[in-house]
């Protein structure tokens, strides 16, 4: 069995990684057939597993929608996985590299070989998207890898560590369970690359503890993104595209708009319109069947304990999509919650609130947005609305995130053409796409001297023809 429970010590777990490393030294690289197998394999076991996996949510968060699970999760799974067979002939390519004069005729290549034993540290908030997107760009570069799901959603871990087991052998793919204490033994393995989504704050710890191995790092991360709506630009499709991305999953996703940022002379009609579109999208309020539950108690309360300092020092706080009718609430949920009013010196504008609060600021000109931004930790996706190709053009030169949504939310991920990735307190590194393949490949370097070459002019004892080959190289000397 390839999956380790809890109690665990450390030397298992480095039982294990020396397994797989054994077996990818005796097995580096595997061929282009053997990777698009493993794919396969994955993707209809997770099709499989499909309803055991939407119901193990579901119970994990206290309610999911099965759409919800199907469309956020299980859609993107499948065309990562698409993706990344398509292209491997591609990305296994030897990429010819340019071989200077004095150089030729020599050859030069870049090689992309498998790095080895790759860790993956998932969290809750998509326990399976984040787990399994990671672990097909891992098997499509060549390495194998050792999965750490989240103990918050424990079911939801269950079934992925079944689903692992029942598809590849130990030395391929293995799952560890476990706690906080088993994910801290985990980041201090000597991995040959470990990628880690999840908070900053956990982030960090995952870097110091990286370090002792000098273990390369992918890190996903999250932090404040922000929405800008332009003047003018409050209209039923922004706002559809707004509500979806704040309250997907409960507001519980890395990359939801934390913040909005509306004209001042459209503040009220936003407010209206953000109404209006929750009680469309949410007809029955927070009990609807398609509204997602927060994960666990802990989290409920810190995002009570957010509106309640907010509400303290001044803001205005309004609950959307409240059903008189269906009065039962659900165990820990949190209605759509709009702030208004607010400053900075609340804590839901200081921290990320991972949850279903949008806080709206205002502000006058588009220099004002920029400023504030800039201020501020760059976010791991930024968001802008509207058709001044101007103030466009503005935002994206002169602010730094992760990526850029422009008039839609969250739909960036979900190009798998595109890397994904923070920069700063938001991340390191990016995977999807050809940079998730680079991510967990070593570029090797290759040069193959030619027969003849100016090169070998160069060699002592020096003469003429290392003067000739200098001044090909450097040009004359000035006298």
């Amino acid at each position: 069995m390839n999956a380790i429970a809890e109690p665990i010590l450390t030397r298992r777990l480095e039982a294990l990684l020396d397994q797989q490393r054994t077996a990818f030294l005796s097995q580096p690289a595997p061929d282009l057939a053997k990777r698009r197998r493993q794919l396969a394999r994955l993707r209809s076991a997770v099709l499989a597993y499909r309803d055991e996996i939407e119901t193990a949510i579901s119970a994990d968060f206290g309610n999911r929608s099965r759409h919800e699970t199907g469309i956020m999760e299980l859609a993107g799974i499948i065309q990562a996985i698409d993706y990344l067979s398509r292209r491997l002939p591609r990305y296994m390519k030897r990429e010819r590299r340019h071989v200077g004069l004095v150089y030729r005729t020599g050859q030069a290549y870049v090689e992309y070989q498998p790095k080895g034993v790759i860790g993956v540290m998932a969290p809750w908030n998509y326990p399976v998207s984040l787990t399994m997107i990671p672990l097909a760009t891992a098997i499509a570069a060549g390495n194998r890898v050792l999965l750490k799901p989240s103990e918050l959603t424990p079911r939801t871990s269950d079934v992925i560590s079944r689903l692992v087991t029942e598809i590849f052998a130990a030395e391929e793919v293995a799952v560890v369970l476990g706690g906080p204490e088993i994910g801290a033994e985990f980041s201090r393995l000597p991995f040959d690359h470990l990628l880690f989504t999840g908070s900053t704050q956990v982030g960090r710890k995952v870097m110091k503890a990286a370090s002792d191995h000098l273990v390369p790092l992918t890190l996903e991360l999250g932090g404040k993104s922000p929405v800008i709506v332009s003047r003018g630009q409050v209209n039923e499709q922004t706002l559809n595209s707004i509500v979806f991305g704040k309250l997907s999953n409960g507001g519980q996703t890395c990359v939801a708009p934390d913040y909005a940022l509306v004209h001042e002379d459209d503040r009220d009609r936003f407010v209206q319109a953000w109404l209006e579109t929750v009680a469309r999208f949410y007809p029955d309020g927070p009990t609807s069947d398609d509204y997602t539950s927060i994960v666990s108690d802990g989290h409920h309360a810190r995002l009570l304990a957010l509106v309640d300092d907010a509400r303290q020092k001044g803001a205005t706080v309004i609950e959307a999509g409240l059903n008189p009718e269906r009065s039962t609430t659900r165990v820990r949920t949190m209605p759509p919650t709009l702030l208004t009013d607010v400053s900075d010196q609340m804590t839901v504008m200081q921290e990320e609130i991972f949850g279903p609060i949008l806080p709206v600021r205002t502000y006058r000109t588009i220099d004002e947005v920029i400023g504030y931004v800039n201020a501020r930790a760059r976010p791991l996706a930024l968001y802008y609305f509207g058709s001044d190709t101007n103030e466009r053009d503005a935002l994206l030169q002169r602010t730094t995130s992760g990526n850029v949504g422009v008039n839609n939310t969250i739909l960036h991920v979900a190009q798998d053409d595109l890397p994904f990735g923070g920069i700063g307190p938001s991340g390191m590194g990016a995977y999807h796409g050809i940079e998730g393949f680079r991510a967990m490949s070593h570029a090797k370097g290759v040069f193959i001297q030619g027969r003849w070459s100016l090169a070998r002019l160069l060699h002592a004892p020096f003469g003429k023809l290392a003067d000739f080959a200098l001044r090909m190289t450097l040009g004359r000397p000035r006298k």
